[in-house]
C-alpha cells in the first residue's frame, strides 16, 4: 500500500490539475490528499479544499483513475429452459467425442419433415444440445445458428424461443431479442420467464415504461429477487429522467437533465458520432443497436449508479455521464466520452467477456492517454517484484480501494500500449474477437499473440524502459 500511495503522488511536482465536481479546473503543484481534504501549493502559499467537492486529480500527463467505471452485466439473470424433456439419448447422440454430430442432426431434420411431433421434439433436443455445447466453447454465434435452425422446424417451442432470446440479450442485441420474445408471449402469455426477458430487452433498448410494465407482470406471476432489484433500479432511472430532454442520432439516443445546455447535448452527440466512426474503424466492430446516453447532475449520477466515489462516469449498458456545470465539450469531457464508448464497443465485441484490465487499458488508450508520467513508478514496482499477477486484475474493480485503482489503471494502460507497439491495433482487435470464443483470456492470447500472461508482463516492462526511460 505504501508503494501504491507513492505511485499516486510521485508525479505531483510536475504540475497537477485538480478537477472539481462543478467542472472547474485548478492548476497546482504538490497536490496531496490528507484525510478529508486535498492540499496544494500556490504562489500565495498552501491551499486546501474539501475532498467532497473534488472529482479527480490529474497528475501531469497521467490522471488518477477516478474518471470511469465499467459494469456491463445484465440487470437480471437468465432462465435456463430445456426445450423438451426425456430426450437425453438424442442429446448424447447429437454431441459426443467433444464435437457436434452434424450428419446425425441432419438425419433428424429429414425425419421431422413428416410433421410428427416426436420427430420435431428430437430436432429441438438435438439442436439445443449442440447450441449449449457450442456456447460452452465460447462460440455464441454458432449457438444462435443452432437455435435458428431448430426454430425453422419447431417455431412455437417456448424453450427454443427463450434460449435464443437470452443469447441475443447477452450480446446486447435487444431489438433482435424482441422478435422471439413477442412470439413466446403470444404462445404463453402467463410465463414469468417471458415477462422477465421482455423487461430486459426493453430496458436495454432504453424503453423504461415497457420494462417496468413487463417486470411488474413478471413479479405478479412469480416472486423473483433479480427482477425486484431490476425493477427498483429502472424506477429510479425513470423518476430521475421524467423531465429530461431528448436527442437522437443514427447511433445514439440521448437524455439529459433539464438544466443542461441543449447546445452541450448536441455537441456531445456530435463528439460521440465521431468517436463511433473512429472506434468502428480501429476495432473492426459496429454495435448493432442505438446506444443510450444519459447526462446527469453530479448528485443524480451518484444516486442512480451507486458507483464508487472514484468513478466519474459509468458504462453499464448505457453511457452515464455527469455534466453539471459544463457548457461545452471540454477536452476532459471528450476523453470521458471516448473512454466510455470504448467500453461499449469492447463489451459487445467480446460478449462481455473481456477482463477488466484489458477493457480499461484499451479505453484509456483510445481516449488518448499514455504512460508518460507513470512509467517510472511502474518500473520501480516491477524492479521490486511488486507487480501483481495479471489474472488478479481480470474481475470487476468496483469494490477496490482508490489507492489500488491508481496502479490498476496505470498498469493496464501500459500493457495495452506494449501490445499495440508490438503488433498494432489490429492485434488488439483480433484478441477481442478470440476472447469472445475462447475459454479464457490467456488462452485467447496464446492463440492470437502467442504469449502467456507472464510473457505479456515482461513485454510491458521492456516496453516502458525502451519507450520512456531512454
Amino acid at each position: 500500500m505504501v508503494v501504491l500511495l507513492a505511485l499516486a503522488v510521485s508525479s505531483a511536482a510536475a504540475g497537477d490539475t485538480i478537477v472539481l465536481k462543478n467542472g472547474r479546473r485548478i492548476q497546482a503543484e504538490s497536490v496531496t490528499e490528507n484525510g478529508d481534504h486535498v492540499t496544494y501549493e500556490t504562489s500565495a502559499g498552501q491551499m486546501s479544499l474539501p475532498k467532497a467537492i473534488v472529482a479527480r486529480i490529474e497528475r501531469d500527463n497521467y490522471s488518477a483513475p477516478s474518471s470511469s467505471a465499467a459494469s456491463s452485466g445484465p440487470p437480471v439473470s437468465a432462465p435456463q429452459v430445456e426445450p423438451v424433456r426425456g430426450y437425453e439419448d438424442v442429446a448424447r447422440l447429437a454431441v459426443h467425442n467433444d464435437s457436434v454430430d452434424y450428419p446425425y442432426i441432419a438425419k433428424l431434420e429429414l425425419d421431422a419433415e413428416s410433421g410428427a411431433p416426436a420427430a420435431i421434439a428430437k430436432v429441438a433436443a438435438a439442436h439445443h444440445a449442440a447450441a449449449q455445447f457450442l456456447l460452452g466453447k465460447g462460440d455464441t454465434d454458432a449457438a444462435i445458428s443452432q437455435y435458428r435452425q431448430a426454430l425453422a422446424i419447431a417455431p412455437d417451442n417456448i424453450g427454443l424461443l427463450l434460449n435464443i432470446s437470452v443469447l441475443y440479450l447477452r450480446e446486447s442485441q435487444f431489438t433482435a431479442a424482441l422478435d422471439p420474445l413477442e412470439r413466446a408471449e403470444r404462445i404463453s402469455p402467463n410465463s414469468a420467464d417471458v415477462a422477465k426477458l421482455m423487461g430486459w430487452a426493453y430496458y436495454g433498448s432504453n424503453k423504461m415504461d415497457q420494462a417496468i410494465e413487463e417486470w411488474q407482470r413478471a413479479l405478479r406471476l412469480r416472486p423473483d429477487p433479480d427482477v425486484q432489484q431490476a425493477l427498483e433500479k429502472v424506477q429510479r432511472d425513470k423518476a430521475e429522467e421524467e423531465n429530461y430532454r431528448e436527442g437522437e442520432t443514427a447511433h445514439f439516443a440521448l437524455k439529459y437533465y433539464g438544466g443542461a445546455d441543449p447546445e452541450l447535448a448536441q455537441d456531445i452527440l456530435r463528439a460521440l458520432e465521431g468517436d463511433f466512426l473512429d472506434l468502428e474503424d480501429q476495432l473492426d466492430y459496429s454495435p448493432p443497436d442505438q446506444i443510450a446516453v444519459i447526462l446527469y447532475t453530479n448528485q443524480a449520477f451518484a444516486d442512480i449508479t451507486r458507483a464508487p466515489s472514484w468513478a466519474g462516469a459509468l458504462y453499464d449498458g448505457k453511457l452515464r455521464i455527469p455534466v453539471q456545470g459544463l457548457s461545452q465539450v471540454t477536452p476532459e469531457l471528450a476523453h470521458v466520452l471516448k473512454h466510455e464508448l470504448t467500453h461499449c464497443f469492447v463489451g459487445q465485441k467480446t460478449h462481455n467477456r473481456a477482463p477488466t484490465w484489458l477493457q480499461e487499458g484499451i479505453a484509456q488508450y483510445m481516449e488518448g492517454r499514455r504512460s508518460t508520467s507513470s512509467a517510472g513508478p511502474l518500473l520501480d514496482m516491477a524492479g521490486k517484484g511488486q507487480i501483481p499477477p495479471l489474472g488478479s486484475l481480470e474481475s470487476s474493480w468496483m469494490g477496490r480501494p482508490a489507492g489500488e485503482i491508481t496502479f490498476d489503471y496505470a498498469w493496464s494502460l501500459a500493457i495495452v500500449e506494449s501490445m499495440i507497439d508490438a503488433g498494432g491495433v489490429g492485434d488488439v482487435s483480433r484478441l477481442l474477437d478470440r476472447i469472445a470464443t475462447s475459454p479464457s483470456t490467456e488462452s485467447a492470447m496464446q492463440e492470437t499473440l502467442h504469449e502467456s500472461y507472464d510473457d505479456l508482463q515482461q513485454q510491458t516492462t521492456d516496453y516502458l524502459k525502451r519507450a520512456y526511460l531512454n
